[in-house]
Formats: structure tokens, C-alpha cells, sequence
């Protein structure tokens, strides 16, 4: 069970912190530590800016608190700009002298395009450092032992879940190698993507779609198949909602070359494009003298692992039942998101959700886990984690 303290503990702890008599310490999940909440929820929605301009990057945010009161905030906003850390300390400036940072990611311990935040807290006379999720990335780890090493008292684990699920495309790529992806599908109650003549336009309503977009504007990639290129002919951009960051790279997976189009969508200066392709043909040059990044790869893993080298760690998945298929089949999609609207599509040759033969018994079947739904219009937004069975 989770502890509470009394309104005088409260205020008798935040004293005996800001008087330096704290100590070094991971907080448990049942800790009755919770006067830090207050301070690191405000650091987590400022990482929260950083969604969709700090991949490859984590996203973190970060307060600076002396005397109980907030004396500087920041966020890292892109790769290569200040951490968060450094933002909140420049923001503080001599307040940050004997004060407490909260912060969402435990402080990097090495130089990576920037100097490591540790430097930065210890020459700010930083006297406490409270964060949340560990590093899980081992090139940067550690930075709560340094800093402890500097006498200065570390609390880890503070609002450690909500902190974990702001970055999961980032810690998904760490632990794998692979982006996270997001496979988003509009559906009919009985389980149908398109028509038999392949009409997709439109299943969902207005309230669904302005939602995509909003997801859209997150992602760093926007993940379709050939067949998708070739029938819907899909600009793929992201429209009535406001992009931080660098638009989503748009991204076809084709077994080959596809005939060139002069009026493929995905030909305007809206956002980059790269097709994925197995083999080359005579309308490779069309496509890239057309502007289309042509890259050569014969799996889905190595297609996976070269966009997150370079860079993009979370896609969003719009294609057909085969390309959702071949994502599922080979374990790749880590989250769904459906908006099911309440029409029936019916038709043995209509597009169902996960084309291929699917899997042989319910007890084999994919289950959603950390389920959120929410009715949007006339549909409802289904939304949750994959787990495969064992």
C-alpha cells in the first residue's frame, strides 16, 4: 500500500532537505517521499514539449526547487541542444546553489554531443538530485553513483512509471536495437479495413481522424505497404494539429520498385520520403531523381534497425492486412491502435485487419494489454501494448 504523510512530516522532510540533511536513497514504490511528486509531474510535462523533435534522444524535463519554490525549469528540445538538466540549472542561474533538481531521467554521466549533465549539476552546487527513470541506455548510465560520489544526495525512482511511459520509444530501442511501433488502423465493427474493391475513404469519422493526426504528429515515421502506395495514394501528412518537431518521414515497404507515379502524392515538399525496397528495377532513377530516397534491404528486421539508426524510433503503421500481417507474424508491432466505427463491411474478399492465415488457436491468439478506449464521435478508440504469446 501507498504511504502518506501527515501535513507536519511533510513539511518537517522538505525542511530537512532543503537543510541539506537528506541522504541518498531509490524510492520504493509504497515510499512515503510523495511531497517530490508535485515538483517531478511539473518535470514531466515539460518533457513532454520534447515529444516528436528529440529522437534519437530521450525526452526529459527538469526543475530546479530552493526553499520549497520552483527557481528555474527546463526541457531538451532537440538533439544536439542543451539537456534538460543544463536548461533548468541556466534558467535557476546562482539560485541553483544548495537547491534540489528534479529531473526525469537520471542524469547522463558521459560527453555526447553535449557535456554530461553531471558536470553541469556539481559546477551549479546542486545539493540534491531527484529522478525518475533510470538510464537505460549504458553509454550514459550511472549518473546518480557520480553525483553520489560527489556527496550530493540522489533519490531515484520518483514517479518512475509515468516517467518510463513518456519514453518508451526510446528505452524500446535500447533494449532492441528496433523503433517501436504503433500499427493504427481504421476499422468496421466486423473486422474490415476496406471494401473488396479496396474503398477505405472513410470508415472512421472526423473526431477519428483529427485523432490520427494528432498521433501522426508525434511519430517520427509514417509506415506504409505497396499496396496502400498503389490503391489509396496517401499524402501522408499531418494536417490541423500542430507539428513540434520535424515532420514524420513518410516510408513505403515494397518488394520492388514500384511504377513510377508523376502524381503519387507522396511527391510533394511536405515531408521526406524513402522507399524500402528487395530489388531494384527501371523505375528506381524516376523515383529518385523524383526527390524519393531509394534504400535496398532484404528483411523487415534490417529495414527496422536502419531507420532507427537513423533516428526514428517510433512508427506508425497505416497499412493494408498484409503489411499489419507481416508486422504481427514477425512480431514487430509493440502497440494497436483501432478507431472501429459502427457500420458492417461484410464480404469474404474485403480487407480484414491481419491478413495471411493469422494464428492456428484462440490460446495462440495476440491479447492487448494496458488498455485504453475512448469514444471519439460515433467510434471508439481502442488503443493498448501487444503481447505475443509464449
Amino acid at each position: 500500500m501507498v504511504k502518506c504523510c501527515t501535513p507536519s512530516q511533510i513539511e518537517a522532510f522538505r525542511l530537512d532537505l532543503e537543510n541539506g540533511n537528506g541522504h541518498a536513497q531509490h524510492m520504493s514504490p509504497d515510499s512515503s517521499l510523495n511531497i517530490h511528486d508535485s515538483f517531478m509531474r511539473r518535470a514531466i510535462e515539460l518533457a513532454r514539449r520534447g515529444i516528436g523533435s528529440t529522437h534519437p534522444n530521450p525526452r526529459v524535463g527538469a526543475v530546479v526547487v530552493n526553499n520549497g519554490k520552483v527557481v528555474g525549469e527546463g526541457w531538451h528540445e532537440y538533439p544536439g541542444g542543451p539537456h534538460g538538466e543544463a536548461a533548468a540549472i541556466s534558467s535557476a542561474g546562482v539560485r541553483a546553489k544548495g537547491a534540489t533538481l528534479y529531473v526525469t531521467l537520471e542524469p547522463c554521466s558521459a560527453h555526447g554531443r553535449t557535456p554530461p549533465c553531471t558536470d553541469a549539476i556539481r559546477a551549479a552546487g546542486i545539493a540534491r538530485v531527484v529522478y525518475a527513470s533510470s538510464d537505460p541506455n549504458p553509454k550514459m548510465a550511472g549518473g546518480g553513483r557520480v553525483l553520489a560520489a560527489s556527496h550530493i544526495d540522489v533519490i531515484g525512482g520518483v514517479m518512475k512509471e509515468e516517467a518510463d511511459l513518456l519514453n518508451r520509444p526510446f528505452f524500446h530501442f535500447i533494449e532492441t536495437g528496433r523503433p517501436y511501433v504503433t500499427a493504427k488502423a481504421a476499422i468496421s465493427l466486423d473486422g474490415k479495413l476496406a471494401t473488396h474493391r479496396q474503398h477505405s475513404q472513410w470508415i472512421s469519422g472526423p473526431e477519428s481522424r483529427l485523432h490520427a493526426h494528432g498521433v501522426r504528429a508525434e511519430v517520427d515515421a509514417i509506415v506504409i505497404g505497396a499496396g496502400t502506395l498503389h490503391y489509396d495514394n496517401p499524402s501522408l501528412t499531418v494536417r490541423d494539429v500542430e507539428v513540434r518537431g520535424s515532420v514524420p518521414i513518410r516510408v513505403v515497404l515494397c518488394f520492388e520498385t514500384p511504377p513510377f507515379a508523376a502524381n503519387c502524392k507522396l511527391l510533394s515538399s511536405d515531408a521526406p520520403v524513402r522507399f524500402y525496397v528487395r530489388s531494384s528495377n527501371e523505375h528506381t532513377e524516376k523515383w529518385r531523381a523524383a526527390g524519393v530516397q531509394i534504400e535496398q534491404l532484404n528483411s523487415l528486421d534490417a529495414i527496422l534497425r536502419h531507420l532507427a539508426g537513423d533516428g526514428y524510433l517510433h512508427l506508425l503503421l497505416e497499412g493494408g492486412g498484409t503489411l499489419l500481417a507481416s508486422f504481427f507474424d514477425g512480431r514487430f508491432a509493440d502497440e494497436v491502435l483501432l478507431y472501429q466505427a459502427p457500420i458492417l463491411i461484410g464480404g469474404h474478399d474485403a480487407v480484414s485487419l491481419w491478413g495471411g492465415t493469422g494464428v492456428e488457436s484462440v490460446d495462440h491468439a495476440l491479447r492487448l494489454s494496458d488498455i485504453e478506449r475512448r469514444q471519439l464521435g460515433n467510434d471508439q478508440m481502442i488503443r493498448g501494448q501487444v503481447v505475443y504469446p509464449v
